[in-house]
């Protein structure tokens, strides 16, 4: 069975092993080039999601592909001293660095586990609040990791997906393209040195499932409540489901 890796199919093994190898290339880059590629709103997208999902003092967080921690450190702040934030990933160069930055910041309410979405290594009902930002795209069987998110949670757990998704009018749509395919791996490579990983990233978005679509595969999977938010015309959504 093949896989899309950007617009190219590979082996599921190949996926794994190409995607990994994107993530541990940008991975001294990439918190640099997520502000130059979004102009900084990526942080206000991710602040929303926080915002919207009510996350409060003594509960228990997972960042999933929360890569080099921007979000845990939000996070952690919100759960306090009596809560928990778990920053995990599948690629141990983000992570590490996620985690260093962590406890340079002195937060101690967090841990990081290096762990495959499609198996998560936690127990049933864990978790209040689980974040995907910007990494589902990534992930090979996307309805494994929605049937992992959902039995990790908790009952009313809420679970939030923060990714790239379909511009709402045809306008918005040709100028992103333009931006996407023309200048990103440009900046990519200017900065960062490595333009074919960008390519793919501006690839992977483009096969990401729009924002119907994906409301569909988390009511498939089990999840109630399910909505969706675009940010920016729609090139940006944040999904939300709760296990009953």
């Amino acid at each position: 069975m093949t896989h899309h890796f950007g617009f190219e199919k590979v082996s599921e093994q190949e996926k794994t092993k190409r995607v990994q190898s994107v993530f541990s290339n940008v991975a001294p880059s990439y918190d640099l080039m997520n502000d130059v590629m979004s102009l900084g709103l990526h942080r206000l997208w991710k602040r929303h999601a926080i915002l919207i999902s009510n996350v409060h003092p003594g509960q228990v967080v997972l960042d999933l592909a929360g890569g080099t921690g921007d979000l845990t450190a939000l996070l952690q702040k919100k759960v306090g001293s009596t809560g928990q934030v778990i920053l995990a990933d599948l690629n141990n160069e983000m992570l590490v660095r996620g985690r260093d930055r962590l406890l340079d910041q002195g937060a101690n309410n967090i841990s990081a586990v290096q762990v495959n979405a499609e198996e998560l290594p936690f127990q049933e009902c864990t978790f209040n609040h689980l974040f995907i930002a910007f990494g589902f795209r990534n992930m090979t069987h996307q309805d494994k990791v929605l049937d992992e998110c959902l039995r990790v949670l908790k009952p009313g757990g809420q679970m939030m997906i923060l990714e790239f998704s379909k511009p709402q009018n045809s306008f918005l749509e040709k100028a992103y393209d333009f931006y996407s395919f023309n200048i990103l791996p440009k900046l990519g490579e200017l900065i960062a040195n490595d333009k074919n990983s960008y390519q793919y990233l501006v690839e992977s978005i483009r096969m990401h499932p729009n924002q119907k679509t994906l409301k569909n595969n988390m009511q498939a999977a089990g999840f109630n409540e399910v909505e969706y938010f675009n940010l920016l015309g729609g090139i940006v959504a944040i999904h939300r489901g709760f296990k009953t």
